[in-house]
């Protein structure tokens, strides 16, 4: 029997896990890249898990090949060599998935990237976030048991479920690729070190629709402490 991709990797995801925040995975990937449609068709099917938050980041050092990516920011290249450093590296690929913040996966690889999934699924979380509406809008409190040092980086990120591109040039050119998740804005809110609550309140709502996680992660690109979906 013949199985889809989305049918093996849902069936590789963990059924429970300790931490109930979801595990952050981030897709480093280009338009006009011919290794990427594997990886952006991968990350599609794990953002149908609830115990994943997946969020596609279009970097733009390929543009000179042929085909300018419509959704790159040059502020995802450096988003993703941060990661480098961090790592020990100063090189930077497409595709490039970056696990809970601390695991790196080269290319389309389900099966890596689920046993990193399942590892951080059974961490414990460092702080908590909860979200509520009030007069002033939605906010975000911030609460640890144990202080965090450094602290971590509260951030709110931006994202557009669904689009799909004809890609007329460059290296894929001729095909028509829908990319899911696709991140349009990421902000840092606050610093939080867990001596005391934090609240935190948002921007308003974007329009339908975009949506929006709210990301706490190590200082210097270090492990995601706790994750939160906003709307």
């Amino acid at each position: 029997m013949r199985h889809t991709l989305a049918a093996c990797v849902l069936a590789l995801l963990p059924l429970s896990a300790v931490q109930a925040d979801p595990v952050v995975v981030e897709l480093f990937t280009s338009q006009g890249c011919s290794s990427c449609p594997p990886a952006d068709a991968l990350l599609g099917e794990l953002s149908r898990n609830e115990d994943v938050i997946a969020l596609a980041l279009h970097v733009d050092y390929w543009d000179y090949i042929g085909w300018p990516d419509t959704f790159a920011q040059p502020a995802f290249g450096k988003r993703q060599k941060g990661y480098a450093r961090a790592a020990g590296s100063t090189v930077v690929y497409t595709p490039h998935m970056v696990v809970g913040g601390t695991d790196h996966v080269a290319g389309a690889k389900p099966m890596q990237v689920m046993e990193q999934i399942a590892a951080h699924t059974e961490r414990a979380p460092a702080m908590r976030m909860t979200v509520a509406s009030g007069p002033n809008g939605i906010t975000i409190r911030a609460e640890a048991d144990n202080p965090i040092d450094p602290p971590a980086r509260i951030m709110l990120v931006t994202y557009t479920p669904s689009q799909t591109v004809d890609i007329t040039s460059g290296e894929n050119a001729g095909k028509s690729v829908t990319y899911t998740h696709v991140v349009t804005d990421w902000i840092a809110l606050e610093r939080f070190d867990g001596a005391r609550p934090l609240t935190v309140t948002l921007p308003p709502a974007p329009e339908p629709p975009a949506r929006r996680v709210v990301l706490a992660q190590g200082e210097n690109y270090g492990p995601y402490l706790a994750t939160l979906r906003i709307d």
